[in-house]
């Protein structure tokens, strides 16, 4: 037979993407044992060897069938390889499949061999209508959908064995994890589009194209890493009903759940199962095989939630490359109940039992995972699945109502560091969060105390030495100061350095920083003045308009000894990075001495430490809507000699429970928040600090006893 050139183009392509989907299956099932293929391990999976059959079966039932002389290959596998189609007759139940030990595994792929010569030669006469040709894409895209379900079911299976068997040498997948990319992708919402338009395949769930209002919202760039979800579980995240939908907790303790599916502690740390047999957990890794009620339950705990399916499709829409591993690591989950698009048509025929039958009880998975053939999924695809089920590639992309940007949210900051804090078993809070305008005036109340040594004895050093070290400034240099506060040791070093060409204040708190950069404005008319609201532990290069003279940095008040050992190292190679080659630093450090004259500076007879102390909690209630009762908490002060570090806590003199949002953190009697460490120094630790973050140790000057001293360190 003779056809016009375009239908031979178009048969020939048929023919041979019939052929390429088709091998995939055969290909990930050679090399495995005939009980490999033949076992199935949970009423939710299938043997290997039927899903082998049931594919070449569904070409069988929806196309060929369809000729009214049609004659099954075997009659007696209809039954046996139909999944749930009630139009087609009798079937075995999913749960029954791995007790047939017939047809054997050679006469399966007979079976699919025949059905191939079959679909072969129909393709090559030509399909018939649009509904026909419908059936054929259905067919492939359904083949590429049990690809992966055989890989699932198989590992699966492969669990269940004291043995922890591998499967493969290497994992199956089409190319590696993608490197994270940091923060969150902000959408502006309002009227926008979702689901599969009229050009191309989809399934009919997917369609029609239709209209959404979305709030603003944020979605995150990352997937939930394995060294995530282990925080989750050391902080009791399997154990706190708070944090669960009343279903998921019921299915929490009816099946014991502690970990996703296939993990295991072992002595040496967590392991997992996986195609390639038992291997311990990669923590950067994307974590797998989760729940929707615990995916849900871990963003309530992280304080975030889940994105809806309609966010998380518009976001995929408008900036696909920000994303890392959006289509090819995990099914993500999403808030949405598996329901019809307005105006839903499900497929003609036999095949509208394909999706519109399941949509009740089920939530909507989007993205795609390593295991989903290439080109099989796309934005607009709706993946499905109950709410407890785990043995699925399934994983955690967060979302968040607040509309978060990629400039620092110190609002943000606060809250996630809040909740962070308070989740851990001994709780903790960054110092840093001391100072809005209120902690950084109790401050300066501080430094006049006379029991609080460290101000008074360091801006005495800072007016005996700047003279000398302004020296070594050079002209139109740059004072970068971190953490400057009220800034009020900074006029020392101004008026000791008059040729300085601008002052750049960095700190978190707004507020406290302009209210003391108008002042110096004021006092230094000739000086430019640049204030940067932000962390100093996440430096940014001083603004362009600052100049180019050399960079100063100023960081007094042995602030550095809040900081624990790792990170002040970090701190100044950050430093030393951002203020470049030739830089010079000024860094104020405490000594170690008696510890009565420690405890003694950071618990003042007068109560203004206790005072500052408890303003953190005050802070938390009035910018994060939290309800501590400050007067609950007792200030403590106490000198840990083994760490060379002073301490100071917040510890609660009753039961109680604190809340922010729908989180709720409960305290015990006696139980401490953590809010600041205050290391001491000698010169010996101070070089050994600055050597291992790149800088030299120019100067060490001590003050007068109580003492204090200051380095400079030179790039």
């Amino acid at each position: 037979m003779n056809l016009p050139l375009r239908l031979a183009e178009i048969v020939e392509q048929d023919v041979e993407r019939y052929r390429r989907h088709r091998a995939s299956l055969p290909q990930l099932a050679a090399n495995l044992s005939v009980e490999d293929l033949a076992g199935q391990a949970m009423p939710d999976a299938s043997p290997g060897k039927w899903h082998l059959g049931h594919t070449s079966w569904f070409f069988e039932a929806m196309i060929l069938g369809k000729a009214p002389d049609y004659v099954a290959v075997d009659e007696r596998l209809q039954a046996l390889l139909n999944s749930y189609y009630e139009a087609l007759g009798q079937r075995v139940a999913r749960s029954e499949r791995g007790l047939m030990t017939r047809p054997s595994l050679d006469e399966v792929m007979a079976y699919r061999k025949e059905i191939d010569r079959r679909m072969e030669a129909r393709l090559l006469a030509g399909l018939g209508d649009q509904e026909e040709r419908y059936l054929f894409e259905l067919g492939l895209n359904h083949e590429q959908q049990h690809q992966e379900l055989f890989l699932m079911d198989l590992l699966n299976l492969m669990a269940r064995s004291p043995l922890d068997p591998e499967a493969y040498e290497t994992e199956p997948r089409g190319g590696p994890v993608e490197n994270p990319k940091g923060g969150w992708i902000q959408c502006e919402g309002g009227l926008t589009s979702i689901g599969a338009g009229d050009d191309g395949f989809a399934f009919d769930n997917e369609r029609p194209r239709h209209r959404v209002w979305l709030e603003p919202f944020s979605v995150a760039a990352d997937l939930v890493t394995n060294q995530e979800w282990i925080g989750f579980i050391e902080d009791g995240g399997y154990r706190r009903p708070e944090v669960w939908l009343s279903d998921g907790w019921a299915q929490v303790n009816a099946e014991g759940w502690t970990a996703p599916l296939y993990w295991r502690e072992e002595p040496e740390g967590w392991s997992a199962m996986t195609l390639t047999g038992r291997r311990p957990i990669d923590p950067a890794m994307p974590v797998r095989h989760v729940s929707f009620y615990e995916a849900d339950a871990y963003a309530r705990w992280a304080g975030r939630r889940l994105p809806t399916e309609a966010e998380w499709e518009c976001a995929a829409q408008l900036e696909p490359a920000r994303f890392s591993n959006l289509g090819n690591e995990v099914w993500q989950w999403t808030a949405s109940a598996y329901l019809p698009y307005p105006a839903f048509a499900a497929t003609p025929g036999t095949a509208a039992e394909y999706n519109g039958k399941f949509m009740a009880n089920q939530m909507v998975l989007r993205g795609g995972a390593f295991a989903t053939p290439e080109g099989h999924a796309r934005p607009s695809y709706r993946n499905f699945y109950y709410p407890h089920q785990r043995w699925m590639f399934a994983g955690v992309r967060l979302a968040t109502d607040k509309a978060l940007v990629d400039a620092p949210d110190t609002h943000e900051a606060f809250r996630q560091e809040m909740i962070e804090g308070l989740s851990r078993r001994e709780k903790a809070l960054a110092p840093k969060w001391f100072y809005d305008a209120e902690g950084s005036r109790l401050f300066e109340e501080i430094t006049q105390l006379p029991e609080y040594y460290p101000t008074r004895q360091e801006a005495a050093l800072l007016r005996r030495v700047m003279p000398q070290w302004a020296g070594r400034f050079g002209p139109d240099a740059v004072l970068v100061e971190l953490g400057s506060g009220a800034s009020e040791k900074t006029r020392i070093v101004l008026d000791a350095a008059q040729d300085l060409a601008a002052y750049v204040p960095i700190d978190i708190s707004a507020t406290a920083l302009n209210e003391a950069a108008e002042r110096i404005r004021a006092d230094y008319p000739n000086l430019t003045v640049l204030p940067v609201v932000g962390d100093f532990e996440h430096l940014s290069p001083a603004p362009v308009e600052a100049g180019q003279g050399r960079r100063i940095g100023f960081f007094p008040g042995s602030t550095i000894g809040n900081l624990t050992p790792e990170a002040a190292v970090s701190l100044l190679k950050s430093a030393r990075q951002v203020l470049g080659e030739g830089s010079l630093f000024v860094l104020g450090v405490d000594l170690a001495k008696a510890p009565e004259l420690l405890v003694a500076a950071y618990d003042d007879a007068q109560g203004v430490t206790a005072a500052f102390n408890r303003n953190l909690l005050v802070r938390a209630n009035r910018e994060l809507g939290m309800d501590f009762a400050p007067d609950a908490f007792e200030h403590v002060a106490v000198w840990n000699a083994e760490r060379s570090r002073m301490e100071m806590h917040l510890r609660a003199t009753r039961p109680m429970t604190v809340h922010l949002g729908k989180l709720a953190f409960r305290f015990s009697e006696g139980e401490t928040i953590h809010t600041e460490s205050s290391r001491k120094f000698d010169q010996a630790s101070v070089e050994a600090l600055a050597q291992a973050a790149g800088w030299r140790l120019e100067a060490f000057e001590i003050s007068d006893s109580p003492s204090v001293a200051l380095a400079l360190l030179s790039s």
